[in-house]
């Protein structure tokens, strides 16, 4: 399955945000993510990411391990991704790091979800802040697919998107993971 995104860079978040809110309750979230990669760093050259993601919600928390393989679209850097919850998280990171991976970057996301129906899709928006990176705000907005189904459910995210007030100059493809390291040198 292929999570089909778009990112976008956030001028008006309270615009977005009431817009949002009309469609579903949001769900305030803190994550926590530890990258991880080889010494030699073959994943990050080979476009792929290594991800534990641990997630503060009001009641409860969790942890998610992810794998995100190599874009299947330049333009949105939409990727194949699997991911499944963990139950330790201390234990994933020792298998991860037992395995030769390392940590690469460690950040802290404060985010603000969204589960509703467009278009005939199951959608997840999530509002994004970055601390380090200061008062940015961005919206991802994605929809799991299969492989042949990209290029029309990226033209429905594209639309909804429209609907939340996000013009394509909005669109970026920026990493988080690049800003922090960036906000840090």
């Amino acid at each position: 399955m292929i999570e089909a995104e778009l990112k976008a860079r956030v001028r008006d978040p309270e615009h977005v945000h009431a817009e949002l809110e009309s469609r579903a309750d949001g769900r305030a979230e803190v994550y926590h993510d530890t990258y991880y990669d080889t010494p030699g760093r073959e994943l990050t050259d080979g476009d792929r990411e290594l991800r534990v993601r641990t997630v503060h919600g009001p009641d409860s928390t969790s942890t998610v391990l992810t794998y995100k393989g190599a874009r299947v679209d330049e333009a949105s850097g939409s990727k194949p991704e699997a991911e499944t919850p963990v139950e330790d998280a201390a234990a994933v990171h020792a298998i991860v790091r037992g395995l030769g991976y390392t940590p690469v970057i460690e950040f802290e996301k404060r985010c603000r979800n969204y589960d509703f129906k467009a278009r005939g899709r199951s959608m997840l928006a999530t509002l994004v802040q970055v601390p380090e990176v200061g008062g940015q705000h961005w919206i991802e907005l994605e929809t799991i697919v299969p492989d042949d189904q990209v290029d029309a459910a990226l033209a429905d995210v594209r639309a909804v998107l429209a609907e939340l007030g996000i013009e394509d100059g909005d669109l970026t493809t920026e990493q988080y993971t690049d800003a922090v390291a960036a906000a840090r040198q």
